[in-house]
């Protein structure tokens, strides 16, 4: 008899916004980000077990709606997100996004979810776990370039991980950077708003750009970024669309991606030739590479965000749920008596009408 992961009949766990929220809340932000980059070093440390391959994307003059599938052999991941800009003018978020995990051995979803917050809190784990074999030793303070929507879960990431103790906000927007500030207020980070991008990155040891914008933009400047730092540039992340000065990433000692395929046509790499050298982070984890050899290197992570990371997030959150209550069972997977019968289903509510007119 098979072992169902999630009997049938129950109903499959589905994480709406507000249950995420909750969850997250009570757990804690930086415990959680904390425990994802365990999870994330787990899952890349095994990185050969992954069926992998870059996302299925669909591209628009104003966005790009994506897919991004994974598979252990044992449970398959896949996520909906979009990235369109433009929404935050429509009073709509820039990203959109849910995702489901499912059992390989009988195709049954385990966990159907929101993922906005997720990616969210998978995204600052990334970076954290990025900046923790990447940064320059002794690191403390993080200039934060785009203070949007990823901005305060990127700051909690680097001070749970790295133990920052400043961070040094900017925007074109001076909004988003007293958004950010305030809900930082009491993290017990020093919260800086800088009027300019040199006055961010002065005396920062760790330089993250999250951008948002749909085009090949220089936000940080090559004359601007000095020797020893660690970038941490996640806001490129499909075709066309670029965070940094090619010649930063021409004279960096190590420059990191994800899965060399897919940053090869979304990250800020796009900008130089396809032989330009990189590293696939899962080599530095292993030991195969080291991630800077002195104080002085320039470290740069391409991150476009790849679909395992995902998985370890969904599969993080499937133990977590395990241990607490409040979500709802989504009635989605057809469960007659006879499974050949699917047509009974349909049939039982056609004759109940005339059965009930006696």
């Amino acid at each position: 008899m098979l072992n169902f992961i999630v009997p049938p009949k129950q109903g499959i766990p589905f994480i709406s916004v507000q249950t995420m929220a909750k969850i997250i809340s009570d757990y804690g932000v930086e415990q959680c980000i904390t425990d994802l980059v365990d999870a994330l070093e787990q899952d890349f440390l095994r990185w050969e077990k992954f069926e992998k391959s870059s996302r299925f994307a669909s591209h628009s003059k104003d966005g790009v709606i994506e897919l991004m599938p994974v598979s252990d052999g044992n449970m398959f991941a896949c996520k909906y997100v979009n990235g369109h800009p433009i929404n935050t003018k429509r009073d709509l978020q820039t990203v959109a996004a849910m995702g489901i995990l499912s059992d390989v051995e009988t195709g049954y979803p385990i966990l159907l979810t929101e993922m906005c917050i997720l990616t969210a809190l998978r995204t600052a784990a990334t970076s954290a776990m990025l900046a923790k074999y990447c940064a320059p030793k002794g690191a403390d303070t993080l200039a934060l370039i785009g203070n949007g929507a990823q901005s305060e879960f990127q700051a909690l990431g680097m001070k749970a991980i790295i133990g920052i103790s400043e961070v040094r906000l900017y925007d074109v927007d001076p909004a988003a950077s007293k958004k950010t500030a305030d809900n930082l207020s009491n993290s017990g980070l020093k919260i800086v708003i800088c009027n300019t991008l040199e006055e961010a990155v002065l005396g920062a040891e760790i330089i993250t750009t999250c951008t948002a914008d749909k085009r090949n933009a220089t936000i940080l400047r090559d004359n601007i970024v000095t020797e020893g730092v660690f970038i941490n540039a996640i806001g490129g992340d499909c075709p066309g669309k670029t965070e940094l000065d090619k010649n930063i990433l021409m004279r960096a000692d190590r420059v990191i991606v994800e899965f060399e395929p897919q940053t090869r046509i979304e990250g800020d790499i796009q900008q130089l030739s396809s032989d330009f050298p990189v590293v696939e982070f899962h080599r530095i984890l292993k030991g195969e590479v080291p991630a800077r050899t002195s104080a002085n290197d320039l470290v740069v992570f391409d991150g476009v965000g790849f679909a395992s990371e995902d998985f370890t997030a969904l599969v993080f959150l499937r133990d977590l749920i395990s241990k607490q209550k409040g979500y709802e069972l989504l009635d989605m997977i057809a469960q007659q008596p006879d499974p050949k019968n699917l047509y009974s289903i349909v049939n039982s509510y056609s004759r109940a009408p005339a059965a009930a007119m006696g």
